[in-house]
């Protein structure tokens, strides 16, 4: 991608964040804006648009992606109350940035899913 996508500019080191868990192909930081106590975006380093393009494209990296998060949730200590791993999927699923990331949501509970 291009020198315009934001996450892979953090993935490349090039824009700073505060990263939590980083392996070979993906990176998880915390969020700018959190929604939660605990609010972490874990990424795949390469990009890809969104988890659908993913999935399809590179099932073994989308699973990379939830084995990140599902370290990181452990490591912040979601484990034992739970947690929200959320995709945001195009302009009607709410995704902001073009560059597929999950929300690793918790620390508190979290109330309904979606705001009536």
């Amino acid at each position: 991608m291009g020198t315009d996508c934001l996450f892979c500019r953090i993935a490349a080191g090039e824009i700073p964040a505060t990263i939590v868990r980083e392996t070979d192909r993906t990176v998880a930081f915390r969020d700018i804006d959190p929604k939660a106590p605990t609010h972490v975006l874990v990424i795949p380093k390469e990009h890809y648009a969104d988890v659908a393009t993913l999935a399809l494209d590179d099932p073994g990296l989308a699973g990379e992606v939830l084995v990140t998060a599902a370290a990181v949730a452990e490591e912040e200590g979601l484990d034992a109350d739970g947690f929200r791993l959320m995709f945001n999927t195009g302009p009607h699923g709410g995704q902001e940035v073009f560059h597929v990331h999950a929300h690793l949501l918790g620390g508190a509970p979290l109330g309904p899913m979606l705001c009536r």
